[in-house]
């Protein structure tokens, strides 16, 4: 399976270790991340220093360990779809614009996020966590919020 995963994808793996952490270092997927996702979580990595109780630099280590397993895409492989994207969901939220650019540009099997605007896209499966959880067979016990 690949998947293009949204930003808050990432931020939830940085916060705290979770099943989306776990998700991410799973072998067996593929993930995909837009580059534009590496600057906007440069630019929130104080509020997910504060939040996670981790430092800047323990947020590299994590974040390196899980981009081990995620292809980033330039710009320049969607900027041929970024203004369909545009149409599909510019209006929506303009953040998400790569995120679908990059589902019409890249064979995959969707968009993984947990973010409302990505439902309902004509045309892009979207994966909310438990759904993947579920398609991998995998029970957690834990409260819906350390999803």
């Amino acid at each position: 399976m690949k998947l293009v995963i949204d930003t808050n994808v990432i931020i939830s793996a940085l916060l705290k270790n979770s099943v989306t952490r776990e998700i991410l270092l799973f072998p067996s997927m593929e993930f995909l991340l837009p580059e534009y996702a590496l600057e906007e979580v440069e630019a929130h990595k104080d509020t997910i220093s504060k939040r996670s109780g981790l430092s800047k630099e323990e947020i590299d280590i994590v974040l390196s360990v899980l981009l081990d397993n995620i292809t980033i895409i330039s710009a320049a492989e969607i900027k041929d779809n970024l203004t369909k994207a545009h149409r599909i969901i510019g209006s929506i939220d303009p953040f998400d614009v790569p995120f679908v650019a990059l589902a019409l540009s890249i064979e995959n099997d969707g968009i993984w996020s947990n973010d409302k605007h990505f439902e309902n896209l004509k045309g892009i499966k979207v994966w909310k966590t438990a759904e993947i959880l579920k398609l991998k067979g995998i029970i957690i016990l834990k409260t819906s919020e350390s999803i």
